[in-house]
């Protein structure tokens, strides 16, 4: 059985979800292991330590996209990651507006706005991927 060539586009598509599977793999263990510490990197401070349960219930979901993530590149379905990378600007933007509103450091912020960049041209690259797949 032949294995088929990687073209760029699938180096490139797989490498920029890979990385995004594995920063969110990274938030959530942060997340769990030190709740106020993390919520100073997401830029929305704790006032007070009995609510870290609230960044724990974060990671869980983290850690699940995170998972389902790694499964759907692992199956190939490069058109449903595509509609979650264009879906999923919507925490981000969220994050930086509710960075923004609490009075977090101009780089908190724009590291949101970043994340939105970076997923809608992760959504590109997987779009030409899943038309790729479906010419062959």
């Amino acid at each position: 059985m032949a294995v088929a060539k990687l073209t760029a586009t699938h180096r490139i598509g797989i490498t920029m979800v890979c990385l995004m599977a594995l920063l969110q793999a990274v938030y959530a263990l942060f997340a769990y292991i030190d709740p106020q510490a993390f919520s100073l990197v997401r830029g929305t401070e704790l006032f007070v330590s009995a609510d870290s349960d609230w960044v724990q219930i974060y990671a869980s979901r983290t850690l699940f996209v995170a998972l389902i993530t790694g499964f759907l590149l692992f199956v190939r379905e490069y058109k449903i990651l595509m509609l979650a990378s264009l879906f999923a600007t919507v925490m981000p933007i969220t994050d930086a507006w509710l960075a923004f509103q609490a009075g977090a450091e101009s780089v908190v912020v724009y590291k949101h706005v970043a994340t939105v960049i970076y997923l809608l041209v992760t959504a590109c690259v997987l779009r030409v991927m899943a038309r790729g797949n479906n010419s062959a």
